[in-house]
């Protein structure tokens, strides 16, 4: 990937690597779906969805301990920090596809653009040179059953409570 990296996209391609650290892109976007639709739900589980993501991704980090991209070969210079974390899975995807799945859920009409820019988050950790192919593509598939799992989980605590509907809220 960081072979075929084209110049122009490499400003679009940091920023989206750099807005995808600690769910910042995901925690700006949910507080301002949170408080144009006053549903404060929003923020809530869309950061349980991130804190989940983000410590199961950890934890598998430390069990696989895969090392990163190679750093110093020429010509192939990561664009960003390298982080001093193993490399799979990407943490970085993990958070993205969990909070898209979050945010999907809430407003399932703007998933058509959430998850393409999941998908571009995670990407961008490869076109930066920090993740393999399959960094990202574990990420995506443990940010969306850490996702899948909350919900799973608020559905049947909802159940449990009578006069409650099951699971997170729908748009209106």
């Amino acid at each position: 990937m960081v072979e075929h990296r084209t110049g122009w996209l490499d400003p679009v391609f940091v920023a989206l690597s750099h807005a995808g650290s600690y769910g910042a892109l995901w925690l700006s976007l949910a507080l301002v779906a949170a408080a144009l639709g006053r549903r404060p739900a929003v923020l809530l589980a869309t950061g349980g969805s991130l804190l989940v993501a983000e410590l199961v991704a950890r934890a598998m980090k430390e069990a696989v301990g895969r090392d990163r991209p190679p750093e110093h070969v020429p010509g192939l210079d990561p664009l960003v920090a390298v982080p001093g974390s193993p490399s799979f899975p990407s943490g970085h995807a993990a958070t993205s596809f969990a909070a898209a799945l979050i945010l999907s859920r809430f407003y399932p009409r703007l998933a058509v653009g959430l998850f393409p820019l999941a998908a571009a988050v995670a990407y961008s950790r490869l076109y930066v040179g920090v993740h393999y192919p399959l960094d990202a593509a574990a990420g995506a598939a443990l940010g969306l059953a850490c996702a899948t799992a909350l919900l799973l989980l608020a559905k049947a605590r909802s159940r449990s409570r009578p006069g409650r509907r099951p699971g997170l809220p729908t748009s209106r």
